[in-house]
């Protein structure tokens, strides 16, 4: 059988600059959760996506719990938030003993749909957070999601999880709101093996956060703790591996987009297949092409197709308001994210893959569709 051909999996620069860093942390003994590398990497991340401030955490949910605690969500508030993401968006929601409210998507961006947002602050005025999500890539209209998340003045979180790398006309996303954060997971653009970051133009609640990551521990020469605490800092050697990672992220993002475009031009001429959407204002980090079937064709039979051939692929993420933990809380739209989940696909997009790897799927699913008489 063939080598296996992954959905997305990372891997270590050619460079070699994670060994020099995470070297450096074995060589000056410090491996626990701070030291050079932990404060090289939020120095270096906030200035390549061009704001304030950084925390370096355990993952991105972590963030995302922090900077919900940051934004005073606390019991019994509402948090809106985007239907059709990870759980890891929704979850941290929960740990705060807050309500979660799910939001549709846009067609034209799979992302947050600022009309069914502006339903929802009309049915829920007393929210205290949004988190929007730039899924797969995509940005959100963070122009429109602003201009209405300002008018009600409430904390905008930014899961900028898969997007890292991304702009919104200019822009990196992840800076647009009150927090962003971003993801290092062992399957994004760049990894740490597991990490996240939470960032910031407000230094303070950064540094807040930094304190509550770090169980809380007040400056006292003995242990003493006046506030709940969390254990969520990242640790030196994970660092290291992120600063590595780092240098390289805009290579990355290059052969993310050659894997989109290697898809759409094979695949492209199918008519029963529709890509992600392409906006102007929006340059994707394109950290999965993910398409949309429209025919007789349909997500399953492309999955078992890929199978057979020991190659990985994926559907949409589930809505959150479909999920059995959150269908009992309230979901504002028309359905939008339902029918994306229903209809797609992630196709392999790991940044190893040849074009010999990239012609072999493509080669799969034109052959189902010949088979089936539907080119």
């Amino acid at each position: 059988m063939s080598e296996r051909i992954f959905l997305s999996s990372p891997h270590m620069s050619d460079e070699g600059y994670e060994q020099e860093y995470v070297k450096e942390a074995f060589d000056t003994n410090w491996i626990a959760p701070l030291g050079e590398n932990v404060n090289q990497f939020e120095i270096e991340l906030a200035n390549k996506v061009g704001i304030k401030s950084a925390a370096a955490l355990s993952s991105g949910t972590a963030a995302i719990h922090l900077a919900l605690k940051a934004a005073g969500v606390g019991e019994g508030d509402i948090v809106f938030c985007t239907s059709l993401t990870f759980s890891a968006t929704a979850n941290p929601i929960i740990y705060q003993n807050a309500t979660p409210v799910f939001i549709d998507s846009d067609e034209k961006t799979w992302n947050m749909d600022p009309e069914a947002l502006e339903e929802a602050f009309r049915k829920y005025p007393e929210v205290k957070a949004v988190i929007v999500v730039h899924l797969y890539g995509l940005s959100a209209d963070m122009d429109r999601v602003m201009e209405i998340c300002n008018k009600h003045n409430v904390a905008v979180i930014e899961d900028a999880a898969e997007s890292l790398g991304t702009y919104y006309k200019g822009k990196h996303t992840g800076t647009f709101g009150d927090y962003g954060i971003f993801s290092f997971n062992g399957n994004k653009i760049i990894t740490t093996s597991g990490g996240g970051m939470l960032v910031s133009n407000n230094e303070q609640k950064i540094a807040k956060s930094r304190f509550w990551a770090t169980q809380s521990r007040d400056q006292e020469r003995h242990y003493q703790h006046s506030e709940l605490g969390y254990n969520y800092r990242m640790s030196n050697i994970t660092a290291g591996i992120g600063r590595g990672q780092l240098k390289v992220l805009d290579k990355r993002v290059e052969k993310k987009k050659y894997i989109y475009d290697f898809y759409k031009s094979e695949l492209g001429r199918l008519k029963d297949i529709k890509f992600m959407p392409e906006n102007d204002w929006d340059s994707p980090n394109y950290w999965l092409s993910s398409i949309q079937l429209t025919g007789k064709v349909k997500p399953i039979d492309i999955f078992e197709a890929l199978e057979k051939e020991n190659i990985e692929s994926r559907p949409v993420w589930k809505p959150m308001h479909m999920q059995p933990y959150f269908e009992k809380y309230d979901f504002i739209g028309k359905g939008i994210s339902e029918k994306l989940f229903e209809n797609g696909v992630c196709l392999p997009s790991d940044t190893k893959m040849t074009d010999e790897d990239l012609g072999r799927v493509s080669e799969i699913i034109i052959n189902l569709y010949a088979e089936r008489l539907f080119v």
